[in-house]
Formats: C-alpha cells, structure tokens, sequence
C-alpha cells in the first residue's frame, strides 16, 4: 500500500484569475499531473491546492479505473482547499478549520486584523484499505511565501517583513496546534492499535518548531535511541517518515534554488513499524526534477505540472 501527499499548485480550471488562461494550458496540466499519480499508484493520495471540485473531477477521470474523491469545504481566499484522491471508498470523519477551544485568534496584519480558523482547513477520511480501516488527516498549512497589503509580494521595507513574517509563523503554528488536535481525536488514545496517518503541505521543514507540534510526546523520532523502545507515549505519538526518505531525494520543493521538505506524512505507531520505503517524486526516481520558485507564486500561473513533487511512504 502506497500512502502519498501531492500539492498540485494551482489546480483551476482555465479562465479564471488564477489557473491557465486556455483550455490547452490547462489539458496540458491535468496530462501532466494524471501521468505522475499513475506513475505513482496510490491507495491514497492527499491532495492540496484544488481550486474547483470540477477540477479535481477532471483529473480523476484521467486515472485509470475507479477512483474516490474528497474535498474540504473551507476554502482559503483564492478558493483552494485540500482533499484526498484514492483507490478505495472514503467516509469524512471531520471537516473543519477551527482553531481548538483554548487556543486565542492571533494576529494576521499591521491593522489588527485576526485569523480565529484555519485558513485551508483540515479534512480527515477512514479509508476501506485490505489491511483494515485507516484513518487520515489532510492540510495545508499557512504558506512562507508572504503576502503583503494590496496584494503586494515585495515589502515597503524590512520592517514589515518582519511583521508579516511573524504574522504568518503566529498562523502556521495556530494551524499545527488545531491539526495536532484532529490527530488526537483520530488516535483515539491508541496509536499503537490504530492505523493513522496526517500529512500535507506543512509549508516548513522537520525540525521546524510548528513541525514539531504535530509530534506528540518528544523523545522517539525515527533515527533516535528512543524510537526501539516501547513507552506509554508511544500511543499518542506520530512519527515523520522523512528521516526514512534517501538524502538526495528528502526535498519536496525548490526554493531560490535551495532545496527543501515542506511536504510531510505522519504516521501512527502502528503504521511506522510497517513502513518498506519512502521518497519524493517517483519511487525509481534518483531525485525529483523540480523548477526554482520564488517569492511571486503568481508567476507560475499555467505551468504544467506542479512546482512540488509527491510525498509518499509504502506500508507493508
């Protein structure tokens, strides 16, 4: 069973502001993007970045045999949400993009704006797999690229970078807390006889603190003394797959030519000790062939394809 995360960039049909501006640049994309997913063959695959529900219909009708879809209903600004393609029937066990009870809106501009919510919020699924139910929590989490009043990509000057940058991290990590939260329900207080996987676009990389809150209890990270040796933790934690991931492959996406890994998968204690490999890109891959972005996502409008290469991780 191949379990895969994939941010699908932009993923509109054309016409609109913000997918290709044709039908062909548009068929292009779905060709491109329907050829690495068969490539890939997954059970399931979480999805992020769909801007229509028709979209993402379009794209499972190039796949060959059955597929199941799921699709959040909270939307960010530009209409993109996260969701979830597979092989297998899907029930919705939580659509939501609600901070938890305790946790306070935090401040998202100079003008005393809020966000109280997750801005692409979190989707999670049971999926009918041969090997048992599994459980799975789908997001995509606030963006490092910053965005500034009117539009703006570029910052009037360093001061306000860094306010939109603490602005966004104060997101980022509101959004991990809330999905840390549906994992919680998820595990059910037993990872160790559920199958549960969260992954996504977390937009920053393992050792990053709003990474980290997803863990759970510290001490057990794959590639850690601790990871061998059963506690009572082991019930509530999840472990990121990417210490698993060969080096030249463990980047998701490029950018200013530094390579990085913002997109992860999460996978309970029962799932972890199952695990044959992982990578990026496409499982005979030596590396995914990634273009460079940059601080303006909107120059990549109508690219085939997708700026991000899959997340996958093969359970045994």
């Amino acid at each position: 069973m191949l379990i895969g995360t994939w941010n699908l960039e932009n993923l509109y049909r054309p016409g609109g502001p913000f997918g290709p501006p044709d039908k062909a640049a548009y068929e292009t994309k779905l060709a491109a993007l329907a050829a690495t997913i068969t490539e890939l063959n997954p059970t399931l695959l979480g999805v992020q970045e769909v801007g229509e529900p028709e979209a993402l219909r379009d794209l499972a009708g190039l796949l060959d045999g059955d597929w199941h879809t799921a699709l959040s209903r909270h939307p960010d600004g530009r209409g993109i949400r996260v969701g979830f393609l597979s092989r297998v029937p899907l029930e919705v066990l939580s659509d939501t993009n609600a901070f938890p009870a305790r946790l306070r809106p935090v401040q998202a501009d100079d003008e005393g704006g809020v966000a109280a919510e997750a801005g692409r919020g979190f989707l999670a699924v049971e999926a009918a797999t041969e090997a048992g139910p599994l459980r799975a929590a789908v997001c995509h989490l606030k963006s490092k690229l910053l965005s500034y009043p009117g539009g703006r990509f570029a910052p009037r000057d360093e001061g306000e970078r860094a306010r939109y940058g603490a602005y966004a991290l104060y997101r980022r990590a509101a959004e991990a807390t809330a999905l840390r939260a549906l994992a919680d329900v998820l595990l059910a207080g037993d990872g160790r006889e559920r199958d549960v996987v969260v992954l996504g676009d977390l937009n920053d990389e393992v050792q990053a603190a709003t990474t980290q809150i997803l863990l759970g209890p510290p001490g057990s990270e794959i590639g850690t003394p601790g990871f061998d040796r059963p506690d009572g933790g082991d019930a509530l934690r999840l472990w990121d797959v990417a210490p698993l991931i060969p080096a030249e492959q463990r980047f998701s996406r490029v950018n200013s030519g530094r390579r990085e890994l913002i997109d992860h998968i999460l996978l309970s204690h029962r799932l972890v000790r199952r695990v044959t490999a992982a990578g990026t890109g496409l499982p005979d891959e030596a590396a995914p062939d990634l273009p460079s972005v940059d601080a303006n996502p909107a120059g990549r409008r109508g690219a085939p394809g997708s700026d991000h290469a899959p997340v996958w991780v093969r359970i045994g």
